[in-house]
């Protein structure tokens, strides 16, 4: 039902996600980062609040592997989820629990972990993963390029519907968030057009928001 990858930028320290699945709107509810603090991903039968927990931890100053044993430890229905977790420092945590949908599989890298359930092979998990470590370009590409090669690999059991790209780094906010929340075919496609028209703007848009008056212009009526 949904696959994902969650990593550290090991350059700038930026935190990145990106995820797909059969069900709508996949990223506003299994995407969790917060800059600084570390990256986590809930999935399956899917707890939000999770994801949080795992960041508060975090944030305390609780590396990723103790900050999942704590979780696991005191959440109920922890059987039914699968979570992922990158610390600040790289350090990786992953669990899926004994009610994961179908085929699955956490594969965890150097500051990543690749997460998927209900999947046609596990094998598209370790795609995900050495997709993304070999990868060139920005932090974004790299994500992508694992999110496109877990696709390729044979994806889901069934169709994905929805994906997401989500990035974090030296801002409160996202320098990156794009969504595709549903279509019948082919959301990682249409994510990777969306990246492709918000990667030359990125930049332009953080400025807008710490420098103003240094903000270009963008030519459309009522603009500065």
């Amino acid at each position: 039902m949904t696959f994902s990858l969650v990593a550290r930028d090991p350059e700038s320290g930026a935190f990145g996600m990106v995820v797909t699945s059969s069900s709508p709107a996949v990223a506003a509810r299994c995407v969790h980062l917060r800059a600084g603090i570390g990256g986590a991903a809930s999935q399956n039968i899917t707890n939000p609040e999770l994801g949080s927990k795992l960041l508060e931890s975090l944030e305390s100053g609780t590396a990723a592997g103790d900050a999942m044993a704590k979780l696991l430890a005191t959440e109920p229905d922890t059987e039914y989820r699968q979570l992922s977790l990158v610390d600040n420092q790289g350090g990786t945590a992953a669990f899926s629990g004994t009610n994961t949908l179908g085929t699955h599989r956490t594969v965890e890298g150097p500051g990543a972990v690749a997460a998927g359930n209900l999947l046609s092979d596990a094998a598209v998990v370790d795609a995900i993963m050495d997709a993304y470590a070999s990868a060139p370009g920005e932090f974004e590409d790299r994500l992508l390029a694992g999110l496109l090669a877990g696709r390729d690999a044979g994806g889901e059991e069934g169709p994905e519907h929805s994906a997401g790209l989500v990035v974090v780094d030296k801002v409160s906010w996202a320098v990156t968030d794009l969504r595709v929340d549903w279509v019948e075919e082919d959301p990682i496609g249409q994510l990777a057009d969306v990246w492709k028209l918000w990667q030359p703007q990125k930049q332009q848009y953080l400025t807008r928001a710490v420098q103003p008056n240094a903000a270009p212009s963008y030519g459309v009526p009522g603009d500065l």
